[in-house]
C-alpha cells in the first residue's frame, strides 16, 4: 500500500511539474476561434465577475482571417468593471525575467480601455492580483508593444486585467512573450539612453542599421530568451538569413561602448 501511495505521489509530482512552463511565446494562432466560448483553451482561462450574460464582458479568440488570431476583450454593457485573462501555470518567477505584450483598441463606441499585467496565486482568485506596473492605455488602433519586469514571486499565474471606460469597447491582446528563467532580461544589460535605428531588409536576410557610426557588436535572442546569433556588422548590416521566422530581441553595443536593447520580427 505504501509503495502504491509513493508511486502515486511521484506520478502526481511529475504531472504537476510538467504542467508548469518556464517561458511563454503565445500569439494565439493555434487557438480555435469559437466566439464567446473560446476559453478555457490551451491552458488559458478567464475570470469575469459579472454573471448576467446580457451585460457581462467577454473574452474570445478572434481573427480577421484564417490566421493572425488574438484575444479580444469586449466590455459589452459593463464599463469600469475589471475582467481577467489568466495564463497557464508558470514556474515560480525567481526575478530577472521580462514579459512583453502587444495591445491596441480595435474599435467600438467612443471611449477607451486598458490592460494591467499582474501575478495571481490561483487562476480563480483575483483578490491576490499583484500588479507589475501601471495599466497600459488602449486608446487607438496603433499596435503598442509593452515590456515589464517580472520580479521574484511565489505566484505562478500571469493575469491580464482588462477594463473599459464605456460600453462596447473592443480591446486586443497578442504576442505574449515571457522570457525563460535565467535568460535575457532587462536586468542583465546596462541600457543606454541612446536610440539606434534599424530595419529588416525586404528579402528578410539582414538587419540594416541607420547610424553615423557602425555598432560594435550585436547579440540576438529568440522569444524564449535563447541566444540565436551574435557577431559584428558588415557595411551597417547583420546577416539573419539563418534565423527562422519569428520575434527576436537584440542587444546592440554602440560604437561608444553603450548597450541598447530592441526587437524585430523576421517574416
Amino acid at each position: 500500500m505504501k509503495l502504491k501511495l509513493l508511486l502515486g505521489a511521484l506520478i502526481f509530482t511529475a504531472i504537476t511539474a510538467k504542467a508548469q512552463v518556464s517561458s511563454i511565446n503565445e500569439n494565439f494562432d493555434s487557438f480555435t476561434n469559437t466566439g464567446d466560448g473560446s476559453l478555457p483553451q490551451n491552458g488559458w482561462t478567464s475570470q469575469i465577475s459579472v454573471t448576467d450574460p446580457n451585460v457581462a464582458p467577454r473574452l474570445s479568440v478572434e481573427a480577421p482571417g484564417a490566421a493572425d488570431k488574438y484575444i479580444q476583450a469586449y466590455s459589452l454593457f459593463s464599463p469600469n468593471t475589471p475582467f481577467y485573462l489568466i495564463s497557464p501555470q508558470i514556474v515560480a518567477p525567481a526575478g530577472g525575467q521580462t514579459l512583453s505584450i502587444t495591445t491596441l483598441r480595435i474599435g467600438g463606441a467612443p471611449g477607451s480601455g486598458s490592460v494591467e499585467i499582474g501575478l495571481v496565486a490561483s487562476p480563480t482568485d483575483m483578490s491576490t492580483f499583484t500588479s507589475l506596473g501601471s495599466p497600459i492605455p488602449m486608446t487607438n488602433s496603433t499596435p503598442t508593444v509593452t515590456t515589464v519586469n517580472v520580479p521574484a514571486s511565489t505566484y505562478q499565474y500571469i493575469a491580464f486585467k482588462f477594463s473599459a471606460t464605456a460600453n462596447h469597447q473592443a480591446l486586443r491582446l497578442d504576442n505574449v512573450v515571457l522570457s525563460a528563467a535565467g535568460s535575457l532580461g532587462v536586468n542583465d544589460i546596462a541600457l543606454s539612453k541612446e536610440s539606434i535605428k534599424f530595419a529588416v531588409t525586404s528579402d528578410n536576410t539582414a538587419l540594416q542599421f541607420i547610424s553615423n557610426k557602425e555598432p560594435k557588436n550585436i547579440q540576438i535572442y529568440s522569444a524564449s530568451g535563447q541566444k540565436a546569433a551574435e557577431g559584428k556588422l558588415k557595411g551597417h548590416q547583420f546577416n539573419i538569413s539563418n534565423l527562422q521566422s519569428g520575434v527576436y530581441y537584440t542587444v546592440i553595443e554602440t560604437a561608444e561602448g553603450k548597450t541598447i536593447s530592441s526587437k524585430f520580427i523576421k517574416k
